[in-house]
């Protein structure tokens, strides 16, 4: 039960104190789970968090989910998800019932931009940490610049982006592995 308790605090936690979306998540789901809890590693959640933009529903709430079920099977994975979401219910309550009334507002405009780019700094902070963390030699190298200025310029489907740099790491790893025997 207690280990429950910590998966819903923790992803309440991340869930409450970070605005902008899944991207914006990462910094706070890296100290939490990884420097804070030691439930995984950089380079796992890096994977964690590839697959869940890979499957459907929100990235961050695919990771706490996954990181849950890791730590406590299903109700672990329950815990976590419902730690995430929490957080998000009540201000969306809140806001939905309030800020209608108060958009226009020069305050709350000029405080709304001002979080925007809170959140694109905390974003390019994550992106960097990652990639140093994700990209190790020059087939990476190769892969996140295609799959960059492929999503960035192209109207190629994310996923399958993600699938074919998949597809080209095992081939690569596995002729390497042949020529390593």
């Amino acid at each position: 039960m207690k280990k429950l308790w910590e998966l819903y605090v923790t992803f309440l936690r991340v869930g409450g104190l970070t605005f902008g979306g899944g991207m914006a998540m990462l910094p706070m789901l890296k100290k939490e789970v990884i420097e804070k809890k030691g439930w995984t590693s950089e380079e796992e959640l890096l994977d964690i968090y590839a697959i869940g933009q890979c499957t459907p529903g929100i990235i961050a709430v695919n990771t706490s989910t996954y990181i849950g079920y890791q730590q406590a099977g299903i109700i672990g994975a329950i815990s976590g998800t419902l730690g995430m979401v929490t957080p998000s219910l009540i201000i969306i309550t809140l806001i939905a019932t309030i800020l209608n009334q108060f958009i226009e507002e020069p305050l709350v405009v000029h405080a709304l931009s001002g979080i925007r780019v809170a959140v694109c700094a905390m974003m390019l902070n994550t992106v960097i940490s990652l990639a140093k963390a994700g990209i190790k030699d020059y087939l990476g190298v190769f892969l996140f610049l295609a799959g960059f200025l492929l999503a960035t310029f192209s109207p190629i489907p994310t996923i399958l982006l993600v699938i074919c740099a998949a597809m080209i790491g095992i081939f690569v790893n596995i002729r390497k592995e042949k020529a390593d025997s």
